[in-house]
């Protein structure tokens, strides 16, 4: 359907990825809620969201309530007499007013095959949880957490190469087609709306920081996880001499090693070789406290003393 007056909500990269398809595709966007512009950078300067950006750009109206709980902004998306509202990773929760207003209901892009996964962090848990498949599933909105019933999905094979900011692109690139298959093929993929079945729900909660920290006595494959899921948001940690390293980029190498979990074996331009509980964790890309990413080889050439072989990442933060 192309003659649908849209509203669209979302905020970051990966709304703003889907709110350019629509434009690309000639929807009429009648309006863009996005989250109020939040401080950022080391000058803590109020910032744009993605979504925000690219709509003025295309000079959209755009709104930003800080709650749509609030009856004058209730009020206020009444008025605009949308067909749809299109959600994509906005992060405030509709309530039932606004839910009820559009013609069509309200349609959501999740990042995830609900339901498994449902909540705001279904790509991180995805990896954390050595997935093999996730996808995109569009959704009706209900009062619920991803709860509504889904319209139509689209799956992804997760490699093991994957990590947060690969596989959020290619989420992307299924969920713009699978937004846009849903919108041309609208009222027959409500009318054959299915429901979830509530006995597959998991809960994709937020990674918390702590989860981030490497146990090296868990095996290299699962440090791995926490290392791809991190990636660019919440990025893996450990200990060394008190300095707090971030893990960024790992490969895992299956050979047994019968050392404390933790010991550095080696370090060379390739990468720094850790020992876990039954393999081996390589460390191709770290970063110290105040500096850029540094390869294992500029480590080796800047700090070879702090990551000596036989030296041990600890698993807990020093007192």
């Amino acid at each position: 359907m192309s003659d649908l007056r849209v509203c669209f909500a979302g905020t970051p990269e990966f709304a703003a990825d889907h709110l350019s398809c629509l434009l690309h595709d000639s929807q009429q966007i009648a309006c863009v809620y996005t989250q109020p512009d939040r401080p950022a950078g080391r000058g803590k300067r109020l910032q744009a969201s993605p979504v925000k950006a690219l709509a003025l750009e295309h000079g959209l109206e755009v709104r930003q309530p800080p709650s749509l709980k609030d009856e004058a902004a209730q009020e206020q998306f009444r008025q605009l007499k949308p067909d749809l509202l299109i959600v994509v990773a906005y992060g405030l929760l509709l309530p039932t007013a606004i839910l009820e207003v559009p013609r069509f209901g309200c349609i959501n892009v999740h990042a995830s095959l609900l339901p498994r996964w449902r909540g705001a962090a279904p790509i991180e848990r995805s990896l954390l949880a050595g997935d093999k498949e996730t996808g995109v599933t569009i959704m009706l909105m209900d009062e619920g957490l991803d709860t509504g019933p889904m319209l139509h999905e689209a799956s992804v094979t997760i490699e093991e190469s994957d990590d947060r900011e690969t596989l959020t692109n290619k989420l992307s690139i299924v969920g713009q087609q699978a937004l846009l298959h849903t919108l041309h093929n609208l009222p027959g993929l409500i009318e054959n709306r299915q429901e979830q079945d509530e006995s597959l729900c998991t809960y994709a909660s937020k990674i918390a920081k702590e989860e981030s920290e490497l146990d090296w006595t868990q095996s290299a494959d699962v440090a791995n996880r926490v290392v791809r899921a991190g990636r660019g948001r919440v990025p893996a940690y450990s200990f060394i001499d008190g300095e707090r390293i971030r893990i960024l980029a790992a490969e895992v190498l299956h050979t047994q090693v019968h050392v404390s979990p933790g010991t550095i074996l080696g370090i060379e331009r390739e990468g720094m070789d850790v020992a876990c509980h039954d393999s081996i964790l390589r460390v191709k890309q770290l970063q110290l406290p105040g500096k850029n990413p540094w390869s294992a080889g500029d480590l080796l050439n800047s700090r070879s003393s702090l990551v000596a072989t036989g030296k041990q990442f600890n698993s807990t933060s020093p007192q």
